[in-house]
């Protein structure tokens, strides 16, 4: 009789982790997807809901949960300033106890689990591109705390319950990502030039334009979770997962302007607080310990992505994508 993997994925039908499930269940693995519907949608993994191994669950990380399985990816976190921002408290709440809990539930399962960090433990960097060496110029109070300091306290468990209690971690840190499936009202630069592009609206800028950003494509940083959960114990991470590309946030204002053949127009509008000048992962770890690196060019992804908003837009209007 064959065996299939218990796999437990918080934020499961959020952004990354709809495709997350999709990618386990293609491997025959039994999935659980947990959410609490905060930035997560049930439309997202609506397409699975009829497969048999595929499960889903309404529950806040904050909360403890006592299930079985063999292996967690804990991705339960909103991860755009709009949405962290909007109850910070409740940011670093699911970060900390969030961590606090799976990795609880870790140890009484013995179950390997993978952290969904983020390129924000690095801050505003000094150093470019960011290697995993670098422990980060973050700010401490400011509104970007919440999520920035949250996920660094999350690494910290992950690695005091690995040394204490020998559990088999993995940490992931995310560089920007894009694709299908994003929150067409999340605020990240990506979706919002797309959604404005598409609507003929106002382009809007934060700061000169001249900030650079690595817009890694979805399916490339699937590939990278899969590839950590599966190597060797001993290779905790963190480890980078991004795309080395480097795009000022004009240059992709401009590409997404083209790409539609929109009408709108680029205007700038004062850099918020704290905002990282530039982001560029270095991924020689990766590529030396998993193999891994990004293989879908920044214009086929975005191809892909607008092709989605528009396909959101004619079935939602924009008052209902916008909300």
């Amino acid at each position: 009789m064959h065996i299939h993997k218990r796999v437990l994925v918080t934020g499961g039908a959020g952004f990354l982790g709809s495709w997350l499930c999709e990618r386990l269940l293609e491997r025959g693995c039994m999935v659980l997807c947990l959410d609490n519907y905060f930035t997560g949608s049930r439309m997202n993994v609506e397409h699975l809901l009829d497969n048999k191994h595929f499960e889903i669950m309404r529950h806040d990380v904050t909360f403890p949960l006592f299930v079985e399985v063999d292996e967690i990816y804990n991705l339960a976190c909103p991860a755009s300033p709009i949405h962290y921002q909007h109850d910070p408290v409740q940011t670093t709440k699911t970060s900390v106890h969030g961590a606090i809990n799976m990795l609880g539930l870790a140890k009484r399962t013995r179950a390997k689990i993978m952290q969904a960090s983020t390129s924000e433990v690095y801050g505003n960097p000094t150093v470019h591109p960011q290697p995993e060496s670098y422990w980060g110029n973050v700010n401490p109070t400011g509104p970007r705390s919440c999520y920035d300091e949250g996920k660094r306290c999350a690494e910290t468990l992950f690695f005091d319950y690995h040394r204490q209690h020998k559990l088999r971690i993995k940490v992931a840190r995310i560089f920007n990502t894009y694709g299908p499936r994003m929150h067409p009202n999340d605020g990240r630069v990506v979706s919002n030039f797309i959604v404005q592009a598409l609507l003929g609206r106002p382009i809007t800028i934060y700061g000169d334009g001249s900030q650079t950003r690595s817009f890694c494509y979805v399916e490339d940083l699937i590939d990278g979770f899969l590839r950590l959960m599966d190597s060797p114990d001993e290779f905790t991470g963190p480890v980078n997962l991004g795309n080395p590309g480097e795009f000022t946030i004009k240059e992709l204002a401009e590409k997404v302007v083209a790409m539609t053949g929109s009408a709108s127009e680029i205007v700038y509008k004062p850099l918020p607080k704290d905002d990282p000048e530039r982001r560029r992962p270095d991924i020689s770890l990766a590529k030396q310990r998993l193999g891994w690196e990004p293989r879908v060019k920044l214009e086929d992804g975005l191809v892909k992505t607008v092709d989605f908003f528009e396909h959101l837009i004619k079935k939602f209007g924009p008052a209902g994508i916008l909300g």
